[in-house]
């Protein structure tokens, strides 16, 4: 970023920081100074400072950080630009490429159609989507290395609706398992026209990278997630995800793609380069964004989806009441309760290291040493590849959400500071 952008991304900031101090959120929700809610507003400038580094050191172009205790909004912060190039300022409005930050709400739409009765955890997903009968798991041949030639033998067990929830089905996925190369060639190049019925009934032809329930892989289980829910519910994932979710929780500014009405907040999104891994314009806050141009007929239950922070915190504060929120009840405090147990038993959940279970949708903490984090046992959350997270400690009535736009992300502490930060603003 040049020096003349980074004076005005300060002038920005500055200016900013009183608008939004001034300003009701736009989540709705109730605010709150911190010490009401037994935080500390002096100690809460330490995120806002530490945010504020990152945007400076050129690593990241804007951040939204939102926190949230015991139903109220006590901090609600914009830093930086949205877009680079224009200079336009990030605004607590402005929206994000949420990518895997989907995952949750599909999980919880297919939990809406459990409490209607549709099915049991146990139950097959083969009695909705046939194509999964009669799966076959890849073996290596010997000790060979992975990626040496394989052979096939039938699944001990069917593929259940708890082991697509859970990333446990065993299915290939595009960079860890034996099947890597099968599966870049078969699920590489979506046609323009694919929906998500036609991208599942591919998937299935895929050997199994293990036996269902045996490990824990990431993997497109959440896109088999949202299929069931289609069939379910006889409506596309994006019909069922409005009406059933987003109308009702008045979250009117999240989509699979976006109105060019709305593009004036659309942030780009930007990619590391070079040895200071300096960012550098990837995918712009335009029409010719993915996220925005047509076609628009595949709704990805894995990731797809942008949205707001003011609109995520309602979903989220959602689940922390126990389903409801604003009088609007999605679902029961006993589903809840169980989405966020850990369904995994002692299964590595390699993707967030030790100390951490995984739930229906989200991961758990059920060792806070273990996972080296400051969050309470029993917490749950998830992120996403654009370098956004959110997490919800039930023990403490807290919520904290992350917004920015740089892939990849992991050269970045970003994620692990927001929440070590909001934590020690905790003074109760």
């Amino acid at each position: 970023m040049k020096n003349h952008l980074r004076l005005t991304l300060i002038v920005l900031f500055s200016s900013f920081v009183s608008l939004t101090q001034a300003a009701p959120p736009a989540s709705g929700l109730k605010t709150a100074r911190p010490e009401s809610v037994g935080m500390s507003s002096e100690r809460l400038v330490r995120l806002e400072d530490a945010m504020k580094q990152y945007i400076e050191k050129d690593l990241v172009a804007g951040t939204v950080t939102l926190v949230a205790r015991k139903g109220r909004v006590v901090h609600f912060e914009a830093q930086g630009m949205a877009d680079v190039d224009t200079g336009s300022a990030m605004t607590t409005d402005t929206i994000f490429r949420i990518a895997s930050m989907t995952k949750p709400i599909t999980s919880v739409a297919l939990m809406i159609l459990f409490e209607e009765g549709k099915f049991q955890l146990h139950d097959p997903i083969a009695n909705w989507l046939p194509e999964f009968n009669d799966m076959q798991v890849a073996v290596l041949s010997g000790s060979a290395p992975v990626g040496a030639p394989f052979y096939l033998v039938p699944a001990n067990k069917s593929i259940t609706v708890r082991h697509v929830l859970t990333h446990t089905a065993g299915l290939a996925n595009n960079y860890r398992g034996i099947n890597v190369a099968g599966y870049r060639q078969v699920m590489g190049n979506r046609d323009p026209g694919e929906t998500l019925e036609t991208y599942i009934r591919r998937l299935a032809t895929l050997p199994l990278n293990y036996h269902p329930g045996d490990n824990w892989e990431y993997s497109a289980a959440t896109s088999v997630v949202g299929r069931l829910v289609e069939v379910m519910s006889g409506m596309t994932l994006d019909e069922f995800f409005h009406r059933r979710i987003f109308e009702p929780l008045q979250m009117q500014d999240t989509y699979f793609y976006l109105p060019e009405s709305k593009l004036d907040r659309f942030a780009s999104q930007y990619r590391p380069e070079g040895e200071e891994n300096k960012i550098v314009l990837d995918d712009p806050g335009t029409r010719d964004s993915r996220f925005v141009k047509e076609p628009h007929n595949f709704f990805s239950g894995s990731g797809g989806l942008v949205s707001t922070a003011a609109d995520y915190v309602r979903l989220q504060q959602m689940m922390l009441n126990g389903g409801e929120l604003g009088g609007v009840r999605l679902l029961g405090r006993k589903t809840v309760a169980m989405m966020f147990r850990n369904h995994t038993g002692n299964l590595p959940i390699w993707l967030r290291g030790p100390g951490t279970g995984f739930g229906l949708g989200y991961s758990v903490v059920l060792d806070s040493g273990l996972a080296a984090t400051t969050s309470s046992e029993g917490s749950v959350s998830w992120g996403g590849a654009y370098n956004t997270v959110f997490w919800i400690d039930p023990k403490e009535e807290l919520i904290g959400i992350l917004m920015s736009q740089v892939r990849p992300y992991t050269h970045l502490n970003m994620r692990a500071d927001m929440i070590s930060l909001v934590n020690q603003a905790i003074i109760d």
